[in-house]
């Protein structure tokens, strides 16, 4: 079955028959309509439920991070990305909250956390940049206005932050990949009820760790490990007073962030699935029992060497059958343009896992203006409430929505 792009009004496209491109003009403006297709390794197939994405364009700032939350309250979801929240469900008003500081190309805002930091019952949001060296949370004044910028911590060069519940409190702790310098866990101080305080406690658990930045169950312990590019470290019982062992196991290059930690191909030990942020490649690292005589094994495997600057990524269930895909992207000019493959076409993808290896399906695709790549934080959610989880997208070449649209069978 061919899944098409059509459009739908003056912002927003559908994925028209394969292999094709063509041109409308609408309003005066030209729209270049390219084809969904699927790739299984170089070989096309057909795919007999194919995803449909209706694309959205919400704003031209190059803020390469969007978290996706309820600022005001009111049920339903917004968008927060850079300077701007978008008020849902149309994302058509939006509010200065107050920006970054820019460097060159980069707004030095690498990160949109949603928590709820000091309790009053309004989601804030955490951030942190590469040039300014600092992680910040920024508080949702809940009247309109601009959000007051908290210092947390200064922390060497941030490539990114992710969020994990690490001791199964039901609060998300916070971890900076900071490349050049050491590797902590940020943990919100509560109250009595669990709300935050706002204020965090600082926990070092590695010196430098490179490019990458992880979270999953490595040795089958049912505890959440951390994984880094040249190894991963083992959780211990106690999370913030227990040693996080170190073990360097493979090397990942400038690995994605997050990178991923699944069960790939369902042989009942956890495996990596690995984007290169600054070079061309996603592979997935299969792992192989450690034995008496050599620690675990990890065999790599190419899911896509073709593209470049895969630098983020979300595995989640996109087509709702209860099996998660990769969700991913290339990221717009990560190095400005310097990287390997940094003046290819963009791109914006999901893989899913055959039982053999993964098929890929290009959501966008083409030259910066007609194609859409990441940034270094995005976000998937229901943000249309139809049951299907949509993809939220930011970057050098804009903010974008591409809504999973309901498929009849």
């Amino acid at each position: 079955m061919a899944n098409s792009i059509a459009l739908t009004g003056p912002y927003r496209l559908k994925t028209p028959a394969p292999f094709m491109l063509n041109a409308l003009n609408l309003n005066g403006a030209a729209f270049l309509i390219y084809t969904v297709f699927l790739l299984t390794g170089t070989f096309l197939f057909a795919q007999q439920k194919p995803l449909k994405f209706t694309k959205q364009h919400i704003a031209s700032e190059s803020y390469e991070t969007v978290g996706v939350f309820d600022v005001d309250n009111d049920g339903k979801l917004d968008l927060v990305s850079g300077a701007y929240w978008y008020k849902g469900p149309h994302f058509q008003t939006r509010h200065y909250i107050g920006s970054a500081k820019r460097y060159g190309e980069y707004y030095d805002d690498f990160s949109t956390i949603p928590l709820d930091v000091n309790g009053d019952g309004l989601t804030d949001f955490i951030t942190g940049g590469w040039f300014g060296e600092q992680l910040v949370w920024k508080q949702n004044p809940g009247d309109g206005g601009e959000w007051q910028e908290h210092w947390i911590a200064e922390t060497g060069n941030i490539e990114s932050s992710r969020s994990w519940d690490l001791d199964g409190d039901g609060i998300v702790e916070i971890l900076p990949n900071t490349p050049n310098d050491s590797l902590v866990i940020y943990r919100l101080q509560t109250d009595a009820n669990k709300k935050g305080m706002g204020s965090f406690n600082k926990h070092s658990i590695l010196g430098p760790h490179g490019h990458g930045l992880g979270f999953g169950d490595i040795n089958g312990d049912a505890l959440t490990d951390i994984i880094v590019s040249k190894g991963w470290l083992r959780a211990p019982k106690n999370t913030f007073t227990g040693e996080w062992k170190f073990h360097q196991e493979f090397e990942l290059g400038t690995a994605s962030v997050p990178i991923i930690v699944a069960d790939v191909n369902k042989d009942g030990l956890s495996d990596l699935i690995v984007g290169q942020g600054h070079d061309y490649g996603l592979f997935w690292y299969e792992q192989k029992p450690a034995t008496k005589k050599q620690k675990s094994q990890w065999i790599k495997h190419p899911i896509d060497p073709y593209i470049s600057q895969y630098h983020s990524m979300e595995w989640t269930d996109i087509d709702g059958d209860g099996e998660n895909e990769l969700v991913t992207g290339k990221r717009y000019r990560a190095h400005n343009g310097k990287d390997p493959g940094g003046n290819d076409d963009l791109g914006l993808y999901y893989f899913k896992w055959n039982g053999e290896n993964f098929s890929k399906q290009v959501i966008d695709y083409g030259p910066y203006g007609h194609g859409k790549g990441t940034g270094v934080y995005f976000s998937v959610s229901d943000v249309d409430n139809n049951g299907m989880k949509d993809i939220i997208v930011a970057g050098k070449d804009g903010l974008n929505i591409y809504y999973n649209e309901p498929i009849k069978q």
